[in-house]
């Protein structure tokens, strides 16, 4: 009997880890939600303090998301290696998750939560919807009103997609060479590209990226926001 436990605790385990992966995806949908948060805020006018407290929400969040999959981690190589033994040699399955979860633990450092892709995405955002606004960045730099009219400028240009010539309603960005463009845009120039049997390159004049894909492009929610605010001020 026991030989027929061992392969159903197995399976057991791999369901609480699908538990596990699916909680994962919650912590995504919450800094996504606090990554809007911290652009309402900003794009409101809010107080510095009140973006900067979004920023320790990201960065708990993606404690916890680091925490999730060091446990998993840890769980799954405990199985593996414990699958390749016979039952009577199977030892305490609790004590050796809460070792090796221990060991990646004891890895951890607050500059990895900062380089995780959520929370890099979160800060691209917010620097790039100040700069499509024309607010000052969170560095120290001499304003002159010279390099804001020229940055008010650019803001504008960047407005524009380069396939359709048009101002962009739902732009993307690549996140290889950091250009943006119109989704229903780009996706089409790929697939068109890929049905040729031929790479799609970035349509920015100038750029070397020769080999663009739709993994590449991630919702450019800071342009986005700044392309609305700036048509609703044009309406005014």
């Amino acid at each position: 009997m026991a030989g027929h436990d061992v392969p159903f605790s197995f399976s057991s385990l791999d369901t609480s880890i699908s538990s596990l992966k699916n909680c994962q995806t919650y912590v995504d949908t919450g800094m996504d939600i606090a990554t809007g948060v911290a652009l309402d805020l900003l794009q409101s006018g809010c107080d510095t303090v009140d973006v900067e407290s979004m920023e320790a929400v990201m960065l708990e969040y993606a404690a916890v998301n680091r925490d999730l999959s060091n446990y998993i981690k840890a769980v799954e190589e405990t199985i593996g290696k414990l699958k390749r033994r016979t039952p009577e040699e199977i030892p305490n399955l609790k004590e050796l998750v809460q070792e090796r979860y221990s060991t990646l633990q004891s890895k951890n450092t607050d500059d990895e939560l900062r380089q995780s892709d959520k929370f890099v995405q979160f800060k691209e955002q917010l620097k790039d919807l100040r700069k499509q606004m024309g607010m000052p960045s969170e560095e120290p730099e001499v304003n002159l009103d010279e390099d804001e009219d020229i940055a008010v400028t650019q803001s504008i240009d960047n407005f524009t997609c380069s396939i359709t010539q048009m101002d962009m309603v739902n732009p993307v960005k690549n996140k290889i060479c950091g250009h943006s463009y119109e989704k229903e845009a780009i996706e089409k120039l790929i697939q068109d590209r890929h049905k040729k049997k031929k790479p799609a390159r970035c349509p920015r004049i100038g750029c070397d990226n020769h080999d663009v894909n739709t993994a590449d492009l991630v919702p450019d929610t800071a342009l986005k926001r700044a392309i609305e605010v700036h048509n609703k001020k044009q309406s005014h």
